[in-house]
């Protein structure tokens, strides 16, 4: 008697699970929408559904529905999926997106790039064509987009600018003093690659930063290393902080 009223119990469960998928039109839909019905049932509607190809399993509980067009089935629109994804994992821009973002180029990436503290990012939610660079450290998470993004130009040592390397540290260091940003970068430095932490200096050094904070930073460096330095080579004391010889 109990196991006839559990089934009965989660076929109206899954009753009201399709009624609110076939009404809603073309969505997403996530495990979080359905938080008024029980876990297990909804999650076992919503893998028959998928399996009936009702709906469309994009990622881990998160399921879209399409309609049909003359082009064949409607696919999800991709802001609308990124933003999902970031809900669930911090992103932030990376390579010639965050030189864009930076103000270091006025060139649209053809690629969108994103790092991640995540292992992976999932390319349904994504895009199966953006660039990501994974394992950022975790102490990312707590990062504005634009923090993020000036340590990816760092660590890529300046390679996306489209400036002058003089107008380029120009732009950095405007960067870097805006909103306490080098503050927050340095309190976070011991976590970044070692070249990182000693341009982190060099442009903290040029911008008067206080002294505590450089003597903290060039502690980390290895005094016997030499680092390549990029666009940044050109800051009059990249030497200082043990910048490689720059090519001529």
């Amino acid at each position: 008697m109990a196991r006839n009223a559990h089934s009965q119990h989660r076929m109206r469960v899954a009753r009201v699970v399709r009624s609110r998928i076939e009404n809603g039109g073309e969505r997403l839909w996530r495990m979080q929408d359905f938080r008024d019905l029980p876990f297990a049932p909804v999650a076992k509607a919503l893998s028959r559904l998928a399996r009936a190809r009702s709906i469309e399993r994009l990622s881990k509980g998160i399921y879209y529905r399409g309609r049909l067009t003359v082009f064949g089935r409607s696919r999800p629109n991709p802001s609308d999926i990124q933003r999902l994804a970031e809900k669930s994992r911090t992103i932030h821009p990376a390579g010639a997106s965050a030189a864009h973002m930076l103000g270091f180029t006025t060139q649209s990436p053809a690629l969108v790039e994103l790092s991640t503290s995540a292992n992976s990012l999932p390319r349904k939610l994504i895009g199966a064509q953006t660039v990501v660079r994974t394992r950022r450290p975790s102490a990312w998470i707590a990062l504005t987009d634009k923090d993020a993004a000036c340590l990816e130009f760092l660590r890529d040592a300046g390679a996306t600018s489209e400036l002058s390397p003089q107008e380029t540290i120009r732009r950095m260091l405007q960067l870097l003093r805006a909103d306490k940003r080098f503050d927050r970068l340095a309190q976070i430095a011991a976590t970044e690659p070692p070249r990182v932490r000693a341009l982190i200096g060099a442009l903290g050094e040029r911008m008067r930063a206080r002294s505590h904070a450089l003597t903290a930073l060039r502690s980390t460096l290895n005094p016997l290393s030499r680092f390549a330095f990029g666009v940044f080579a050109a800051l009059p004391n990249a030497r200082a902080w043990q910048a490689k010889e720059r090519e001529t």
